[in-house]
């Protein structure tokens, strides 16, 4: 089964008195790269939090979005008395010269940066611990995403495969019709360098015969065969993160396909090349998709 690399997971859940929102994507990324937005509550595990989703979700670029929500009116707060005085101080002092009122001063005081904060800078451990199982249930439901998308992309590449292997097998016929042009192509050739009287017919076949085998593409096609097989066989096994090793076989099939198109000197067997070519990139932008 096929992962894909992109996927969307979220999960909540209320843990004491705090309502805790977890969101996680991930895009296309050949390693494992992470952005986070955490509250400061959870700074100190954010290592912890790095190495939870890089065992679940293994590679690509991942964005992780944490919200925490204290219920009800019992949200711990704590006041910076010494900075309060501070911008106390000042405002009041910029009132007097301005014959402002001074009634709104401590409203607008309490909403100066940093004058309430909440009362814990780390979450207790225990806490940690289920927010934690959030998170993971957020990546979790990421890789299902994944899983889906997986199946997708896992129809359309065997789709693409097996018209490239479909596309070899339309060459079969023409390869009589290519030998036949190449032996006209080239005797017409010497007639009209040499004339008629002069070409031996037993030389020119035992040079016929090394031309061709220069030309001939058997291994070609029988290896472009055995790479498709094994790229159906390789993408059917239960690999989580098959999406390497399938680029490195399609660059195989790549190698076999372009030999082909250098040796055909047929303008039929060429286009048939030019349709595999065609199919190949787009399995080789599926297969950048994959886990």
């Amino acid at each position: 089964m096929l992962y894909s690399m992109t996927g969307f997971g979220r999960a909540e859940a209320a843990i004491n008195g705090r309502q805790v929102v977890v969101e996680v994507k991930s895009l296309n990324g050949k390693q494992f790269d992470m952005t986070t937005k955490l509250p400061p509550v959870l700074r100190p595990y954010e290592l912890d939090i790095r190495s939870l989703l890089n065992t679940i979700l293994m590679r690509g670029t991942i964005d992780l979005m944490v919200n925490i929500k204290q219920e009800g009116a019992s949200k711990p707060m704590t006041v910076n008395t010494g900075l309060a005085v501070y911008y106390y101080q000042s405002m009041q002092q910029i009132a007097q010269q301005l014959q402002i009122p001074e009634e709104n001063i401590l409203s607008t005081l309490m909403r100066m940066p940093e004058v309430v904060g909440a009362d814990q800078d780390v979450m207790p451990e225990q806490e940690w611990a289920e927010v934690k199982t959030v998170i993971e249930a957020a990546a979790r439901k990421l890789m299902e995403h994944r899983k889906n998308e997986g199946e997708a992309l896992y129809k359309d590449l065997i789709q693409r495969i097996n018209t490239i292997e479909s596309l070899l097998e339309d060459i079969l016929p023409l390869e009589k019709q290519r030998t036949e042009r190449i032996r006209t192509k080239l005797n017409q050739w010497l007639e009209d360098m040499a004339g008629k009287e002069k070409i031996d017919p037993n030389r020119f076949e035992q040079e016929m015969i090394y031309y061709l085998e220069r030309m001939d593409f058997t291994e070609e096609k029988t290896r472009l065969k055995q790479h498709c097989i094994y790229f159906s066989e390789t993408i059917a096994v239960q690999d989580v993160t098959a999406g390497r090793k399938l680029g490195f076989i399609l660059q195989e099939i790549g190698r076999e396909i372009n030999t082909l198109g250098s040796k055909a000197n047929h303008a039929e067997i060429q286009q048939i090349v030019i349709n595999m070519k065609d199919e190949l990139e787009k399995a080789k932008e599926q297969v950048l998709n994959i886990l």
